[in-house]
């Protein structure tokens, strides 16, 4: 027993406890002679604790001689004991229990855990101890273990654990004799012997239906006792020992590791240090504490795929504590773990995410994780596709869950499109939460123009959001409401959720001190927003008192808000409201009523000029609107605005020197939708000189200019140029209109337009329109030639005066060439002083646009060329001229490709003229058309009173009908 006590100077309570066992146990075994065994251990220990007390005494006054003496004496006080054991023969000791309390004593020192050194002992079954003092360090001897299988000291280890049993060795006192395990419940029984309380009673139980006696199996004699009493000492060996061996086993993978000469030895370290992961906490922590974790972590970089796996699974385990999480979060371990997250392999895959969802549970990575490059994009992915990995996206779920807890998270969710998170603690959250969420939101849709559908739920948090007292809050509802019912599938849910009444209250009612109007014009923006969605504005009930957005109530009100010195964005918002509700026929009928009335068309007609040009625009399309309804109005209120039709013509200029926009196109097509008959507006556009710059503009626009004909508004706006010239032509009975008509050819400009080059159909009938305007007032302006002046009585004359009469004649014939008298108006005829379409070539192009696929197209050229067959003209030659040109071919195809009232009546017009005054060709080629008689009878049955009564005349001349003009005389038989 001194042998022991000598070994556990510094560690009293265990090597007490274990030499108390080895006393009990060895007492029966060992020989007499042990008890004859030398003094020197002891006087050893009396040495070394004289040295102890001497360094303790004056360790502030030794020197350092004094301490080099003391060390050295040390060193020998050690090295007498290690020779002394190793020279204790074993026949001495009966059992080697004390040899392996001594080699544990010496373990504890540290004298074999650097060096792997020991004294000799007795070898034992399935023991192996180091024999060789010289035997190389820990990472020779892995290095060695794993690239060229050595042997050292006689032994070959194929695994981690028998390195670390070699390195920290068994005794046999630890071992159950029946099991030839580790005991973890060692009972002693009436013999003295210690076994495993299961292996024992499972011997006792043997007996149980025998009478025989009990037989200890060690000693084998009868045991007259079956009671079992704990050993707690050795108890408390065991599970030191257990300890001290799995933080070597510990040390020895941890150092595998960090060489990772090979793959091999990787994968076995990662198994090992499972393996001891899953025993206690403790394990964990030391773990920890040599670096363990912080090497896994980098192994997740690996290109093996069978080591990648291993970490990840080992490192689910050591991040169960916080200490684990805090020592991955200064590591590299979460993006690399994102990355595995797209991995093929499934294990792998969900290796990944099984650790993530394990950090996702400690509050100070949640950060780290969110934002990660990719993470809650790859995990709202995960989640979304559940049905290619349903464990993954479970997990996902559940780490997307643990995520929401950090604020900034949510927003990140939403950003990756998952945004239940952030609606439901929109909802949920608390007061300062909400805010917080609709910062988010407000943020997301802003910055990022997000398209985001609400829920009803939170379109009601945020309705009530917009009643709160608070500024802040007010107006952070208002924006986010803003953008989200620009999203056309949000209004719905807004409307059920009670944003129409709301927001006409902010616009009407509502009146906050020191509050700016940007918080109407918002709300105004909300509602602009859901009226242009589709609503049903009929059934959209704005108050309590059961008015709707089409009720002249709500009209009222938007419409008298409308002022020039409100904010543009509010002024814009309400007419984009009026202009959304004259889509319905009874909104319609309640904006005209009320503009007319209370005179709010004058700060329409304002606003148009707003150097907002969107505002600009908006107000130019609603007067667009109105202008069929209340044309002549809108035109008296542009020409009272002072200023106005010089603004109209400035943006016409202003169009040819830049690029079209909606507004230059806007204006035009405002001066071509009004009425054309309105003197006062014709004469204003006259006098601004509108007449020079549209011709320009439509100059440029049949020249081809880049920067015009680009535009996506090109084609409104030449339709619009071409509208506001025609417009002219209809008031060519005031002097000045018909002299600006004269000085700048509108005959030849419109007869150009015919060709369809420079712009649509609508172009192509809206100058059709203008010829035949021009053409109606042909006959009044062409002038009969002057009559042959009376030749007088010749006189008596001298030779003089005959030569100077023949100059003077001469001169004025030469002067004077003779005047083109038109067949058709009987008198002299130019394009630009009568507008005859015969001398401006137009015949062509109008019957040309009788092959148009647009019947209005049709119609507009059959109205210009009716004219040259009306009743005031010499209506033989106008047919000769335009059976000329093919005239029934072409209308009788025109005929016969379309229908309508109007256009019947202008084509059998034109027809009757031709068979009335056409010649024996032009008439067989009318009669012999078959498809005549069908046309004439459809427009009997169907068509109004004038297609009728054009229709019958035909007939009649066909002998299709009775002639009611004739006259019979009765005969009496």
């Amino acid at each position: 027993m001194l042998l022991v006590v000598s070994g556990d100077v510094r560690q009293q309570n265990f090597n007490e406890s274990g030499a108390a066992i080895m006393e009990r146990q060895t007492a029966r075994r060992t020989p007499s002679s042990v008890t004859q065994m030398p003094e020197f251990p002891p006087a050893c220990v009396n040495l070394a604790k004289e040295l102890t007390a001497r360094c303790r005494a004056r360790a502030l006054q030794l020197t350092d001689d004094e301490i080099l003496s003391i060390t050295q004496d040390l060193e020998s006080v050690i090295e007498n004991l290690c020779d002394y054991i190793g020279r204790v023969p074993t026949s001495a000791l009966g059992s080697n229990a004390y040899t392996d309390g001594a080699v544990k004593a010496l373990s504890v020192r540290g004298f074999l855990e650097d060096d792997m050194l020991t004294n000799a002992v007795n070898s034992m079954p399935n023991r192996k101890y180091f024999h060789d003092s010289n035997m190389p360090r820990l990472v020779e001897f892995l290095q060695g273990m794993y690239h060229e299988s050595d042997e050292f000291g006689g032994h070959l280890f194929s695994s981690l654990p028998e390195v670390s049993e070699y390195i920290e060795p068994l005794y046999d006192a630890l071992f159950c004799p029946l099991t030839n395990q580790v005991m973890t419940d060692p009972v002693l029984t009436e013999s003295g012997v210690t076994y495993e309380r299961r292996a024992i009673e499972e011997h006792f139980e043997r007996f149980a239906d025998s009478s025989e006696n009990v037989i200890c199996p060690v000693t084998k004699m009868p045991l007259q006792s079956k009671t079992l009493m704990n050993n707690a000492s050795l108890k408390s060996v065991i599970a030191e020992w257990t300890m001290r061996n799995e933080a070597m086993r510990i040390r020895i993978a941890r150092t595998a590791l960090s060489l990772s000469s090979t793959e091999a030895m990787v994968l076995e370290a990662i198994h090992e240090l499972k393996s001891l992961a899953k025993l206690r906490g403790k394990n964990r922590e030391q773990m920890h504490k040599i670096g363990v974790t912080r090497l896994l972590a980098r192994l997740l970089d690996n290109h093996n795929v069978q080591i990648r796996h291993s970490a990840l699974e080992l490192l689910c385990f050591l991040v169960e504590d916080e200490e684990g999480k805090d020592i991955i979060g200064k590591t590299k371990a979460i993006a690399r773990t994102i990355k595995l997250l797209s991995t093929n392999g499934t294990d792998e895959r969900h290796a990944a995410i099984s650790f993530l969802l394990e950090l996702s549970k400690s509050q100070l990575l949640l950060e780290d994780i969110g934002s990660t490059a990719g993470s809650i994009l790859i995990l709202t992915t995960m989640r979304i596709n559940d049905s290619d990995d349903p464990i993954a996206a479970q997990k996902a779920g559940e780490v997307l869950k643990n995520l929401e807890k950090c604020s900034k998270n949510i927003k990140y969710m939403a950003e990756s499109g998952y945004l239940e998170p952030l609606q439901s603690h929109l909802v949920e959250g608390s007061e300062e939460m909400q805010m917080e969420m609709v910062g988010y939101l407000a943020e997301l849709i802003q910055e990022q123009e997000l398209t985001i559908d609400i829920n009803g739920s939170t379109s009601g948090v945020l309705i009530k959001m917009v009643h709160s007292c608070n500024t802040v809050a007010r107006k952070a509802a208002l924006d986010v409401l803003v953008q989200l019912s620009s999203h056309r599938p949000n209004s719905k849910t807004l409307v059920e959720a009670g944003v129409v009444p709301v927001m006409v209250e902010e616009l009407f009612i509502r009146k906050v001190d020191d509050e700016p109007l940007s918080y109407k014009a918002m709300a105004a923006a909300v509602l602009a927003n859901v009226v242009e969605s589709g609503i049903d504005p009929d059934n959209t009930v704005v108050n309590k008192e059961g008015h709707v957005l089409t009720s002249k109530y709500s009209i009222y009100n938007f419409v008298h808000m409308l002022k020039c010195f409100m904010p543009d964005e509010l002024n814009l918002s309400i007419i984009r409201v009026l202009l959304a509700l004259t889509a319905h026929a009874k909104a319609l009928a309640a904006v005209v009523s009320v503009v007319r009335e209370n005179h709010r068309g004058h700060s329409i007609v304002e606003l148009m000029s707003s150097w907002t040009e969107a505002l600009g625009v908006a107000s130019t399309r609603l007067l667009i609107t109105l202008s069929a309804h209340m044309g002549h109005t809108i035109a008296e209120r542009l020409c009272k605005t002072q200023g106005q039709p010089r603004r109209l013509v400035r943006s016409i200029f202003r169009a040819g020197r830049a690029a079209i926009t909606e507004r230059h196109a806007a204006a035009v097509t405002l001066l071509s939708r009004l009425p054309y008959r309105n003197v006062s507006l014709n004469l204003a556009l006259v006098q601004e000189g509108a007449v020079p710059a549209i011709l320009r503009g439509i100059e440029e626009m049949g020249s081809g200019a880049a920067r015009m004909t680009t535009s996506r508004h090109a084609a409104p706006y030449m339709e619009g140029l071409v509208g506001t010239l025609v417009r002219l032509t209809a008031t060519l009975y005031n002097p000045d209109v018909l002299k600006a008509a004269m000085d700048h050819d509108f005959a030849s400009v419109l007869t150009a337009l015919l060709a369809g080059a420079a712009g649509s159909g609508e172009v192509q009938r809206l100058a059709a329109v203008g010829l035949e305007n021009l053409s109606y007032h042909s006959i009044k302006l062409s002038r009969p030639p002057p009559p042959p002046e009376d030749e007088p009585r010749p006189k008596k004359m001298t030779i003089l005066k005959r030569l100077k009469d023949a100059r003077v004649h001469n001169h004025s014939s030469s002067k004077n060439p003779p005047l083109n008298v038109c067949p058709v108006h009987r008198g002299v005829c130019t394009p630009a002083t009568t507008f005859c379409l015969l001398e401006a070539g137009a015949v062509e192009g109008l019957l040309a646009c009788l092959e148009n696929d647009d019947a209005r197209v049709v119609d507009a050229a059959l109205g210009a060329l009716c004219t040259l067959v009306d009743d005031r003209v010499d209506v033989e030659k106008a047919v000769v001229a335009l059976a000329g040109q093919g005239a029934a071919r072409r209308v009788l195809a025109a005929l016969r490709q379309h229908r309508g009232n109007s256009l019947w009546h202008r084509c059998f017009s034109v027809v009757e003229k031709l068979l009335v005054h056409g010649d024996d060709v032009c008439v067989r080629e009318v009669t012999g058309d078959r498809m005549l008689p069908t046309a004439l009878v459809s427009a009997f049955h169907r068509g109004d009173a004038n297609a009728k009564q054009a229709a019958e005349s035909i007939l009649r001349r066909l002998h299709k009908m009775p002639d009611y003009s004739a006259t019979y005389m009765s005969v009496e038989f």
